[in-house]
């Protein structure tokens, strides 16, 4: 499906760990962890692509549609803490957890 819409920039949504995210050629963003501590990656699953004049919207993915980047180093998140208490019996349990991520830098979006 295609969506006439002027912007001046290319810009994709893509699909990974879950989540969805709106990038642009030299951002960076956190992503879930991929496997690899550094290099290339490639997100295949593209939901939308933009190349400045028209929008290509996926069903579910847009075809022949790939998304580079380079995953630079992990980063964690910042600290959450579960805190489970019940009145008058003595029971307290504190969890904490830090979220590993990997900062991946965009580095070209393509469309054959």
């Amino acid at each position: 499906m295609e969506i006439y819409g002027g912007t001046d920039y290319m810009y994709a949504i893509i699909q990974t760990g879950g989540k969805q995210y709106r990038v642009e050629k030299g951002d960076q963003i956190e992503v879930e962890l991929l496997g690899t501590e550094s290099g290339p990656v490639e997100f295949k699953e593209v939901l939308m692509f933009n190349d400045g004049k028209v929008a290509h919207v996926g069903a579910p993915h847009v075809a022949k549609c790939l998304v580079k980047g380079e995953v630079l180093g992990e980063n964690k998140g910042p600290k959450v803490i579960s805190f489970k208490y019940k009145r008058r019996k003595n029971y307290r349990r504190k969890v904490g957890h830090r979220q590993k991520y990997a900062v991946v830098k965009i580095t070209d979006i393509e469309r054959n």
